[in-house]
Order: C-alpha cells, then structure tokens, then sequence
C-alpha cells in the first residue's frame, strides 16, 4: 500500500486490523513513507515481543491496488478466511498490473490536451499539447526502465516538452507555447504526494508528512527546472523574449 501511495494512517490501520484478527493482543505499528516497524505481543508470559521492519522502496501511485489490499482487510477480519487463504490473496493482488501501456498513454496525452485548454489554449494548442504528451509520457516510461530516479525523469520530460512546444509555436503562428507546456507538466505534478502529504499532517504523522511534502515540493521544482531551463536556453539564442 505504500509503494502504491496509500495515506500513513490508512496503512496502520490495515496492518492492526489484520494482527488483531489473527488473535495478537498487542499490535504497535509505526510506518514512513521508506519503511514498516511492527511490534507484536500477546498477554502471555510464554511469549515474547516480536519487532519486525520492513524497508520500503518507492513505486508508482496504485489506487486501485490500494483499495484492492483495503477490502481485502475488512475481508479477512469479517470472514473465515484463513491465514493461508488470505496470504494467497495478497500475493495475487501483488502480482496484479497496471492498465496497459496504450491506456496510460492516452490517458495522459488527454490530461495534457485539456489542461492546456484550461490555462488557455486553443483547438491548436489542444491538438500539440495530446501529441506532446504522448511523446513525453513514452519517453518518461522509457526512461524509468534504466532506473532512473522521479527527479531526473520528471526534468528530463518537461524539458522535452518545452522544447517541443517552442519549435512548433516558432512554426505555427497559431500554437502559443505556454499553455502547452503548462498542460504537460501537469503529468508529472505529484498531486497525490502532496494530497497524502496534508492528510498525514492532519491524521498527527508529522513526520511522513514532511517527508512527502519534501517529496513533493522537491519534484516540482525539477520539473519547473527542466521547462525554465530551454525557456532560458531558447531566449538567449533569441527565439523569444521574456
């Protein structure tokens, strides 16, 4: 749940959820963003406190994966479903993918079209902001498969875009370039980190909270650093003035 973006509050909860089912009377869990630290106990004197830790790598935003494991939880606390059952059960969820690649693509070129109708673009900015954003979410997929970090992605692809646009709004007299860089980048805004990151403030998760802020705040920057710097580029040459 976290690697696909789940709230802090909402993994706790599903973690205690499942340890009380299984009939352990103690349940502490504390969870960031990077890792899972879970004590268990029973009221016996036979048995020990167990701590376990499990570190968390960073993956995609998966909502549908995160509420796949969340009625999952109710399940397994509300049926007869056994441990085995239920272990059967998440690994299934787990091996679960993402829609396919042509969806995602249009779906993103479509999110950048209409957002660069919204920050005022025309029919011709609307038709080179979806072509755009199709070559930037491919080229950003393409380079997630060498490891390479949110970050360098993210400035990586809006720097495409931007220069991009800037050559077809020095070509077509009607296509104006900033709404359709505006439009692009917003794929690559991390709106559910910084959502996730007021709801941990307010669940009282300062901590993972901060974290995710600093997540957050931090990609933008990398995107606006990507675009800022062929606008930069590209006036210095003289192919527009600010």
């Amino acid at each position: 749940m976290l690697k696909s973006g789940a709230e802090i509050y909402r993994v706790e909860e599903t973690i205690t959820r499942i340890c009380k089912a299984c009939r352990i009377d103690n349940v502490e869990v504390f969870a960031m963003p990077t890792g899972i630290f879970v004590t268990l106990d029973n009221d016996s004197e036979k048995d020990s406190v167990s701590t376990y830790i499990s570190r968390i790598r960073s993956g995609e935003t998966d909502l549908n994966k995160i509420s796949l494991v969340n009625q999952f939880s109710r399940d397994f606390t509300t049926t007869d479903l056994s441990v085995e059952a239920g272990l059967d059960r998440l690994h299934e969820i787990d091996r679960q993918k993402p829609y396919q690649f042509m969806v995602r693509l249009i779906g993103a070129a479509v999110v950048a079209a209409c957002f660069s109708v919204m920050f005022g673009g025309n029919s011709m900015d609307f038709l080179c902001a979806f072509l755009i954003g199709l070559l930037c979410y491919t080229f950003s997929r393409f380079l997630s498969k060498f490891g390479i970090n949110f970050f360098i992605r993210g400035m990586c692809s809006t720097a495409l875009a931007a220069f991009i646009a800037l050559i077809i709004a020095a070509s077509l007299p009607d296509a104006a370039y900033q709404p359709i860089i505006s439009g692009v980048i917003m794929l690559f805004v991390p709106g559910v980190a910084i959502t996730n990151s007021i709801r941990d403030f307010l669940s009282g998760d300062m901590l993972a909270g901060l974290i995710r802020l600093v997540e957050a705040v931090l990609t933008a920057v990398s995107l606006a650093a990507g675009a800022g710097l062929i606008l930069k580029l590209w006036g210095m040459i003289g192919g527009i003035t600010f």
